[in-house]
């Protein structure tokens, strides 16, 4: 039997994790982030990966940093044949790529050599990509360069963002896995080196990424929007308050207005002018101090003040 460690944190990972335990591989230990506080409340909160092998009882490792740690010494002990990651959202120092005997292998959420980095699903939707997927990869120093073994496509839809792509992808990841390993394991899959000549990069969404630039166009201001939800949310400004967007609709109207500019405003709608005089739909958000709602609660309730002709952004 193939002993294999997994390593993983978000929602995401845990179909992945789950299906090597109904196909019957030896999972040794899991390896996941520290529980961190969550919410308003600041509850400290275990990771979905670590919930799901609890249920299991499975071993959990959690290291605050891997590598040097009592963990990576712990992985070393139980010398596995396998090391998986999905998600886990550290970098693994090349000592501990070097202990499985079969090698580490990761289920990354894209179609590389595009989309190398932290954050492939938001950038996908932001770039407005009509397709991404899951690719099985060997883990080497450098990020995400590894060879690949295998890969399978999946369209993004104009209803799709980060939420539900991630969905879609950790069940097209867990079914790409089982179908990749036994050719793994059995050393008749080689992995492909990687076109560098196609390589792009998802480093992780920076504060300053998280503001709509309303001189883009309304279809990539909906990209931005649906790149960004359900986290970390796209937001725009309005009189010195902060508006966090978590959907809007491109409009087929035209406008002449300036981008930013609040071009419709009843008590049903809320248009704003974008680049190349297109014009978007605001239809859910949360001011500030504020629950999130719909446009049409905003509007007739705490966004009473806003009115046509007045600047966001």
């Amino acid at each position: 039997m193939t002993k294999i460690i997994f390593m993983g944190t978000p929602a995401f990972s845990v179909p992945i994790l789950e299906s090597l335990i109904t196909a019957g591989y030896e999972v040794a230990a899991v390896v996941t982030q520290p529980d961190r506080p969550v919410g308003r409340k600041k509850i400290i909160t275990p990771t979905p990966v670590k919930e799901a092998a609890l249920k299991h009882n499975l071993l959990v490792l959690q290291p605050e940093k891997i590598s040097g740690s009592p963990e990576m010494e712990k992985i070393k002990e139980l010398a596995p044949d396998l090391l998986i990651t999905a998600a886990f959202g550290q970098f693994l120092p090349e000592k501990l790529l070097q202990v499985p005997k079969l090698g580490a292998i990761n289920v990354h959420a894209s179609l590389l050599p595009k989309y190398r980095g932290g954050a492939p699903v938001h950038y996908a939707i932001m770039e407005g990509e009509s397709k991404t997927g899951v690719t099985i990869m060997e883990m080497i120093k450098k990020m995400d360069a590894g060879g690949i073994f295998s890969q399978q496509e999946i369209a993004i839809t104009k209803q799709d963002d980060v939420g539900t792509m991630f969905e879609k992808l950790s069940q097209v990841g867990k079914e790409l896995l089982l179908k990749t390993l036994p050719k793994i394991i059995s050393g008749e899959l080689k992995p492909i080196p990687q076109d560098e000549a196609n390589v792009t990069f998802s480093p992780n969404i920076s504060r300053e990424q998280e503001a709509i630039d309303w001189e883009k166009t309304a279809e990539e201001v909906d990209n931005q929007v649906r790149g960004m939800h359900p986290w970390p949310v796209a937001f725009t400004t309005y009189k010195g308050t902060r508006w966090k967007i978590f959907r809007v609709t491109p409009l087929e109207e035209e406008t002449t207005a300036v981008p930013g500019t609040i071009v419709t405003r009843n008590k049903k709608a809320l248009h704003i002018a974008c680049g190349g005089g297109t014009v978007v739909a605001i239809d859910e958000l949360q001011p500030a101090g504020k629950a999130k709602q719909t446009i049409q609660a905003f509007l007739n309730g705490s966004g009473q003040i806003v009115s046509e002709g007045q600047l966001v952004g």
